[in-house]
């Protein structure tokens, strides 16, 4: 779901991800939410790791692959108390985290979310 979820973002989020590796996890781990400063894992729907587009450099060798996390228990648990369209919801959290990743403002995400 998560694939089809990608591959169903706006065009002009897809165009700033290619390469970018997507996981599943079933809940953030202890050490995301320190660093992140959050004490429940239900909170955490998806996390975008890597080096923002605005301190890249094409010098740089990467480390490792920007990576599109996407938490499957805080989604199923959201899915359950809104009762939202599960396939939505995943859309809606990958253009989440890729907004804010490439800095969108919440409207622009927003707006981004609304399509499709």
């Amino acid at each position: 779901m998560a694939e089809t979820a990608l591959s169903a973002i706006p065009q002009e989020l897809r165009n700033l991800v290619g390469g970018t590796v997507m996981a599943v996890e079933e809940a953030p781990d202890d050490e995301v939410l320190a660093e992140l400063g959050m004490e429940s894992p239900w909170e955490l729907t998806g996390l975008y790791r890597g080096t923002p587009m605005t301190q890249k450099s094409v010098l740089d060798i990467p480390a490792e692959p920007d990576t599109i996390v996407l938490f499957r228990e805080p989604i199923l648990l959201e899915w359950i108390e809104t009762g939202e369209d599960l396939f939505r919801l995943v859309r809606n959290v990958l253009i989440h985290e890729i907004g804010h990743h490439f800095g969108l403002s919440d409207a622009d995400i927003s707006r981004l979310e609304d399509e499709g």
